[in-house]
Order: C-alpha cells, then sequence, then structure tokens
C-alpha cells in the first residue's frame, strides 16, 4: 500500500513536468537547435553554469549543434549566430526588423529610463538621440574642436607610462580615456581626483550589472525578493552617478545660459551642451530630466572609455610580442613625422593615410575585438534567418569573435598578421567595416544599429598608437611575459595585464 501511495505521488509530480517539457517542445520546432530547457527557468545547463560567463558554454554549443545556436535564459529566448553570412543575413538583410532592444531585466527593477541610444527600440526616440549625437558631437567637424584636448592628454599617457618601468599599461589607458571623454562629456577638464570619481563611478556600475544582476534573468518575480540586496547596492552605485553628474550637467546649464563662469579649462562645446537642447517631440516636446542626461552621459563615457582602452591594450600587447611588426610600424612613423615633431598629429594620419598603421590597428580589432558580442537584437517580427524560426521578440545575439578569427575566412587567423590588410603595393586594402556587401569582421557591429562612434573610435585607436610607438619601443619582460589569455569584464580584456618594459626612442 505504501508503495503504491509513492508511486502515484510520484506520477502526479512528474505529469506536470513532462507537460512543460512536450509544450516546450512544440516551442521549439522551427527554432535553431540547442540544449534541452524548461519554461520559466530555461536551458538545464543553467544548473551548473553561469549566465554572466556564456561564451565559453557557447563555444562547445557551436560545436555541437552548428553555427546557429538557441539559448533560453530565464523566460528569455535567446539565438546566438557565429556565421558571417548568417549574421549579413540578418543584420543587412532583415533592416528594421531586427534593429530594436530587449529590455534589460533590470530596468524596470532598477527604475532605469531606455532612452539611451544603446537601449531604445528602434524608432523616433532612437533616431533623436543617435541623430544629436553623430551630428552634434561625432560630426568631423565638432571632433576637430577636441584635438587640443586629445593633445592634452596624450601628454598625461606618456606621463603615466614613465611612471614605471614596467607600468600597467591598462590602468594608464583606461585614465587617459576617461580623461578625454569626460572633458568631451561635460565640457571642463577636471582635475585626477574627479576624473578618478568617475572612472571609479562607472567601473563599479558597469561590473556589478554585468556579474550580479544576470540572476534576475530567472523568474525575476521570485529573485527580486530573494536577491533585493543587490538590487539595493545596484540603487546606490547609481545614485553615486547621479550625485558626481548633476552638478557638471547644472554647471553646463548655467554655462550656457551666459551665467557660468568660463575658465582655461572650459571648451566651448561638450556633449552635455547637446543635451540640454533635446526635446522629445512624441511627448509634447519635453526636454530631457536629469536622469535621462545622467543615462546617456554614463553611455557615452563607457562607450568611449572601456572599448578603447582595451583595444589599446590588445594591440601594444600584439607588438611587444611581434617586434618586427613594430619595427615596421615605427619606420612609417618616422617617415612621415621626422624625428623633430613633439607627436604623431591627428592631421598627419588623415593627410598621410599610413597604410601600416591602419592596417596594425585593423588587425587588432578583427583578432582582439573588445567586446566578443555587439549589443543584443531583438525581432520585431516573426522571420526566417538560415532556414529557421525566429519568432517575434526573440533575443538575437551574434558572435563578434568568432567571425574575426574564423580559419575558413582568414588565413592564419590566430597570428597577427596586418599584412592581410594591404596591397601589394603597401596601399590599404579596401575594408568594408559596415557590412553592406559582406561581412567578415564586424568589431562595431553593422547595420542600422552599427556603432555610432567607429570613426572616432578608430582616430582614437590610430592616434595614441601612433604616439605610443614613436615615444617608446615596448619590450617583453623576462617573467611578465604577453600572455593572450582572455577575461570576460565589461569588455574581453587581458586576464594578466600588459606589463612590458618602455624603452624612450629619444
Amino acid at each position: 500500500m505504501e508503495t503504491t501511495s509513492f508511486l502515484i505521488a510520484g506520477v502526479l509530480l512528474l505529469l506536470p513536468l513532462a507537460v512543460l517539457l512536450r509544450n516546450a517542445a512544440r516551442q521549439r520546432r522551427g527554432l535553431p537547435p540547442g540544449p534541452p530547457a524548461v519554461p520559466l527557468f530555461g536551458n538545464l545547463l543553467w544548473l551548473r553554469n553561469s549566465a554572466a560567463d556564456v561564451e565559453p558554454l557557447l563555444l562547445g554549443l557551436f560545436k555541437q549543434y552548428g553555427p546557429i545556436v538557441t539559448l533560453r535564459i530565464g523566460s528569455r529566448l535567446s539565438i546566438f549566430v557565429a556565421d558571417r553570412h548568417l549574421a549579413h543575413q540578418a543584420l543587412i538583410g532583415a533592416g528594421v526588423a531586427l534593429a530594436d532592444r530587449p529590455q534589460a531585466a533590470t530596468s524596470s527593477l532598477l527604475g532605469v529610463t531606455d532612452n539611451i541610444i544603446t537601449r531604445a527600440n528602434y524608432g523616433p526616440v532612437w533616431r533623436l538621440l543617435r541623430r544629436n549625437l553623430v551630428s552634434e558631437t561625432l560630426h568631423p567637424s565638432r571632433v576637430k574642436l577636441f584635438a587640443p584636448a586629445r593633445a592634452w592628454v596624450r601628454r598625461v599617457l606618456m606621463e603615466k607610462l614613465r611612471d614605471e618601468e614596467t607600468p600597467n599599461v591598462m590602468e594608464a589607458f583606461q585614465y587617459s580615456m576617461f580623461c578625454l571623454l569626460v572633458l568631451m562629456c561635460f565640457g571642463e577638464r577636471l582635475d585626477e581626483p574627479a576624473v578618478r570619481a568617475i572612472e571609479t563611478a562607472e567601473r563599479a556600475w558597469l561590473l556589478y550589472i554585468s556579474r550580479k544582476l544576470t540572476v534576475f534573468f530567472f523568474l525575476p518575480s521570485i529573485t527580486k525578493h530573494l536577491f533585493r540586496d543587490r538590487l539595493r547596492v545596484a540603487h546606490g552605485l547609481r545614485m553615486r552617478q547621479r550625485d558626481l553628474f548633476v552638478p557638471l550637467i547644472q554647471a553646463r546649464r548655467e554655462y550656457k545660459k551666459g551665467n557660468g563662469q568660463a575658465t582655461e579649462t572650459t571648451f566651448q562645446h561638450s556633449y552635455v551642451d547637446t543635451l540640454l537642447d533635446v526635446t522629445l517631440p512624441e511627448e509634447g516636446n519635453r526636454p530631457l530630466t536629469d536622469d535621462e542626461i545622467v543615462a546617456l552621459c554614463s553611455e557615452f563615457l563607457n562607450a568611449g572609455t572601456d572599448t578603447t582602452s582595451t583595444g589599446l591594450q590588445w594591440i601594444m600587447a600584439e607588438l611587444v610580442k611581434n617586434p618586427a611588426v613594430q619595427d615596421k610600424l615605427y619606420d612609417e612613423i618616422k617617415a612621415t613625422c621626422g624625428d623633430q615633431d613633439e607627436e604623431v598629429s591627428e592631421d598627419k594620419i588623415e593627410a598621410v593615410k599610413m597604410p601600416y598603421l591602419k592596417a596594425v590597428i585593423l588587425e587588432g580589432l578583427r583578432k582582439h575585438p573588445p567586446g566578443h558580442f555587439v549589443l543584443p537584437h531583438k525581432a520585431a517580427q516573426d522571420m526566417q534567418v538560415g532556414g529557421y524560426l525566429i519568432p517575434k521578440g526573440t533575443t538575437v545575439n551574434f558572435m563578434v569573435a568568432e567571425m574575426g578569427r574564423d580559419e575558413g575566412t582568414w588565413d592564419k587567423a590566430m597570428e597577427f598578421v596586418p599584412e592581410r590588410f594591404l596591397e601589394d603595393d603597401n596601399k590599404l586594402a579596401t575594408v568594408d567595416m559596415y557590412g553592406t556587401k559582406g561581412i567578415k569582421m564586424m568589431p562595431f557591429g553593422v547595420g542600422r544599429r552599427i556603432c555610432a562612434g567607429l570613426s572616432i573610435a578608430m582616430l582614437h585607436l590610430e592616434y595614441f598608437v601612433a604616439n605610443m610607438v614613436k615615444e617608446f619601443e615596448w619590450k617583453e619582460v623576462a617573467g611578465k611575459e604577453v600572455d593572450f589569455t582572455e577575461k570576460r569584464e565589461f569588455t574581453t580584456v587581458m586576464a594578466n595585464p600588459l606589463r612590458p618594459r618602455l624603452v624612450p626612442r629619444n
């Protein structure tokens, strides 16, 4: 009798699970392949793997299932694409159908606005904010206004690099890029403590949301209670940003009105200036709130600091490891500038074209893209990619690093060979960074949501790499050899930061 009761109880417990699994199987028909999943929770593999470190897991799944894989992360259906042809079909061929963004799991829990360029859905608000950034701050005429700022930051960077015999160059890159982006954002050249405070606040926020808040992908109605302390910490980090940014925004508001005091450290233009002029027609032409401006400033700083400093570290690590490439680049710099020039000026980089410098930057971005994924897209309607169904509302992710390292596309893909971007006459080969005709690498994404800062990012990488190679010979140090092991933070950084020996050229 007792055995019968246990059997009946077991059947009653298993029946709902069987129904859930059957329904899940029905929902998966036509989707790309992937591991077993149950509704609400998602794939069973999350029982032993973290959603915060999904890339190594995906590399194994691609080998098992092919170049397009379905995962369920909590209640969210996510599809990951590692094939460049499928990426082109989805991002260029499908166009606007894949231009939306999924809502971040924590946006509603934290009350964070989605009125920023990277998170807004494809529509009038996104177009207004992106057009404002591109035409008012990233337009070449505006970028030129900040040439004195870049020259100042170059001097700051060189001083930081001279401080130690084997400096932690990543720390120097991050601080220098924050100096530059803070100035471009707020129109004021701040002192080191102020810049450090902003840098600390931004990095703390980014690392916390990427490491600690992924738990809210799973059953948020329950986890928001179980992990409320994490939400409390996140709220505190967001308020810290607000406390730092709002006084700077208010100072710029007064400056624009004519009430602010201009000093020799004040620039006539800033990103905040443009945001203070933005109004939202869809909402009665209201101006942006301070909270929205804070979020847009945070986006601006993060987009231009971590990505650029990460790119610089990987490129310089390759030059340390490949001294022949470094020597060839130095020869081009010396031929362009001579020995007397204090710097490799932006004008010479643009006018002379310096093909080998550009090839070094492109090869660095191909082999070591700072972001191994583009920001996720969301299907605005049911669509087909590679013969598979992508249902409306599905999150779609693209594997940037996998495409840039594809042995079927790139000969000796894991070697650092800038010459692959040069023609036989040493002129720069045509590189379609926008992916219009096809995708071979996409470090800035492609399609309608391509990174708005592509041009200025390339300028910053070329300018600072050229000047660092002009100033120093970068050498490997015994016991601190270059280690290309990767570590996922907000970007994909070197697990063991680069510590070279820098020998002054002059």
